[in-house]
């Protein structure tokens, strides 16, 4: 087992142990955010057939190219989910509403606003410009056997309105993740001890909830395991009775204190430890290992130390295990707005606010940096990387930066 590693090694020797998991079927209004495991082809041409772009006239363009005004005489309407029932010839045409299908003998629609009626089946036609205008035509989107969903895809509305537009209502993605998630300490307790928290005996177990939501808004499906006690006995039978899940996440009991417990019960019980404490901060005391073939995360137990390392370690994970094959947020380069200095020759994730100002992105710290101000997560949208061979930088200088809010992803580490 080694120690001390870069956030970019532990990164990648978790997603060594991390793989996409098995498929399943689902509804295709529960499918936005999953991930495809299967190609679509489309069983139809869409549209089916030549249909109006426009609300007006089907006419045939020998009849009004370069013969405007002229009248025509009407001889069907044809209602978008009609068809029509004529063909039209020389003289003719056909009142027509956006979608519904072209009739025979017609090549272009005239707009609704370039005519006028000038009796009950007689109408003018004002303009010429849209002789063989206005026609969708058959297949001009999707054709017979096309790729409608690309393998890999995350699916965003457009894919499902695609999808639905070729009556495909069930899609093969890959499943949720199951992410038990697991808080650990003597002094914490979950907001049904709201009395003893308000009244200073207890401190709210703040990391259930980040953690939970985090993993939520990963696409995981959260599994709260509750706290467990600073004691071996109730370790082990917490270990011991974990559900059937994917991903084991918890926060504290890593660290190297007295009442730090979590890893040596996890290796008496089994469990295979991969690496533990990384040369980052926050998040210095993050532990990976496998439980009994599941992958486990030993997050630090300071609010901002958990969410920090959350961001950088198990989303990755998660989003693999749903398929993806970009896990990473993308970076970008930022501005300091301020000097900094740092204590330890560390990478550190500063939380800051980062804003463009006229085409360059400024970054501003959110206030002091300890690993438990977590108002200070809630006011960032980026974690500044300071690399650790770095430990004063002035007012200017450039440096990447991870934005929370970041929808664009990467491949590789950029950490």
């Amino acid at each position: 087992m080694r120690t001390l590693l870069t956030s970019t090694e532990a990164a990648l020797t978790i997603l060594e142990n991390i793989h996409p998991l098995p498929s399943e079927n689902v509804p295709l209004a529960a499918a936005l955010g999953r991930v495809s495991v299967s190609e679509v082809t489309s069983p139809i041409d869409l549209p089916h057939w030549d249909s109006s772009a426009m609300d007006g006239y089907a006419v045939r363009s020998e009849d009004v190219h370069g013969k405007c005004p002229l009248e025509l005489e009407i001889i069907e309407q044809i209602r978008a989910g009609a068809f029509p029932e004529r063909t039209l010839t020389s003289g003719q045409c056909a009142r027509i509403f956006t979608g519904a299908p072209i009739p025979q003998g017609s090549d272009g629609v005239i707009r609704q606003e370039d005519t006028t009626v000038v009796a009950e089946h007689r109408v003018r036609m004002n303009d010429d410009h849209d002789a063989g205008r206005n026609i969708r035509c058959r297949g001009e989107d999707i054709r017979l056997g096309s790729t409608v969903l690309q393998r890999g895809t995350e699916l965003r509305p457009a894919h499902i309105g695609a999808l639905a537009s070729v009556a495909h209502d069930q899609v093969e993605v890959h499943r949720r993740p199951k992410v038990a998630i697991m808080a650990s300490g003597d002094e914490i307790a979950d907001l049904s001890e709201k009395a003893a928290i308000l009244e200073g005996k207890k401190i709210a177990s703040s990391n259930t909830y980040t953690m939970s939501s985090m993993a939520r808004q990963a696409g995981a499906e959260p599994i709260e395991l509750g706290i467990v006690r600073d004691d071996p006995d109730s370790l082990r039978t917490r270990l011991l009775g974990l559900p059937e899940v994917d991903l084991l996440v918890t926060s504290g009991g890593v660290s190297v204190g007295d009442h730090d417990y979590f890893r040596p019960v996890f290796e008496e019980l089994g469990g295979e430890i991969k690496f533990w404490r990384l040369r980052t901060r926050p998040g210095a005391p993050v532990a990976f290992g496998l439980w009994r073939g599941v992958p486990w995360l030993g997050l630090p137990g300071n609010p901002v130390s958990t969410m920090v390392t959350f961001e950088l370690f198990a989303r990755p994970a998660i989003r693999v295990m749903l398929g993806h094959s970009t896990p990473f947020r993308k970076t970008v380069t930022a501005r300091t707005t301020e000097p900094i200095k740092l204590q330890a020759p560390l990478r550190h994730f500063l939380r800051v606010t980062i804003e463009d100002c006229g085409g360059e992105l400024l970054a501003k710290l959110t206030g002091p940096q300890g690993s438990g101000i977590l108002t200070s997560m809630a006011m960032a949208n980026a974690l500044l990387i300071v690399p650790e061979d770095i430990q004063e930088l002035p007012a200017g200088a450039e440096l990447s930066a991870m934005r929370l809010d970041e929808v664009d992803h990467v491949g590789e580490v950029p950490y």
